[in-house]
């Protein structure tokens, strides 16, 4: 893991620990991270993982504050020897010698894509703004199944681009549009990966909708939009 252009944690023993439902987070040994981390004194009170002990993550004149929590006194003890570094103030992560994204990766979560014949309608507040018999399904654990659509699909003309950029440690970064119908704007509720990641190249260039915020038709069917964070 590196900080402020130094390599500061390098560990062959991570523990993966789910905080949350959705991902895991690294837990490193406390030896295997450099001598970088200045306590703050501050604490964070944890129910399932107890007192959290907070310091500052200083490289040179660089600084994450607060960057760093420790339990020694857990209840779990699996890690009060551990440190737990905040993914997103760090500057970069890898797994071997790939750089991750995001958090780390769900050894639960897989993604497949498949190409498909299946004829897929978008519709917009009663306007159709793409239709495709030659979609491609990505299936991702715990989430809906997302149809990705060749441009040529799509009604490129109601598309406006937006600012918006997310990124998933499965696909890659995704860019998006949102569509305007008359005067009416629906932001970001397309999007597409310009180069995903190898798992997820054969989604390059489609563009996919939010199932939660539009109505999908499949082969005439109308489908129930799902309950998902997203919605």
């Amino acid at each position: 893991m590196v900080f402020g252009g130094r390599v500061i944690a390098d560990s062959r023993r991570p523990l993966l620990v789910w905080e949350v439902p959705y991902y895991p987070t690294y837990y490193l040994p406390r030896e295997d991270v450099e001598d970088v981390l200045v306590p703050t004194g501050a604490a964070r009170p944890s129910p399932s993982r107890g007192e959290g002990r907070l310091s500052t993550v200083k490289v040179g004149d660089r600084e994450a504050v607060e960057a760093a929590t420790e339990y020694p006194d857990s209840p779990i003890g699996e890690l009060r020897d551990h440190v737990r570094l905040d993914f997103a103030a760090m500057d970069a992560w890898f797994e071997e010698d790939e750089e991750i994204f995001v958090h780390p990766r769900d050894p639960y979560t897989r993604v497949d894509v498949l190409s498909s014949s299946r004829h897929i309608r978008v519709e917009i507040d009663g306007v159709t703004v793409a239709e495709s018999s030659q979609p491609r399904l990505l299936f991702e654990t715990g989430l809906p199944t997302r149809y990705y659509l060749p441009k040529t699909d799509v009604r490129l003309e109601l598309l406006e681009p937006s600012d918006t950029i997310t990124r998933c440690p499965y696909k890659g970064e995704a860019e998006y549009w949102s569509v305007r119908i008359g005067d009416e704007l629906y932001t970001d509720v397309a999007w597409y990966y310009r180069m995903p990641l190898p798992e997820s190249q054969k989604v390059a260039g489609l563009v996919a909708f939010y199932d939660e915020k539009v109505d999908v038709f499949l082969d005439g069917v109308k489908q129930e939009r799902p309950k998902t964070k997203f919605a």
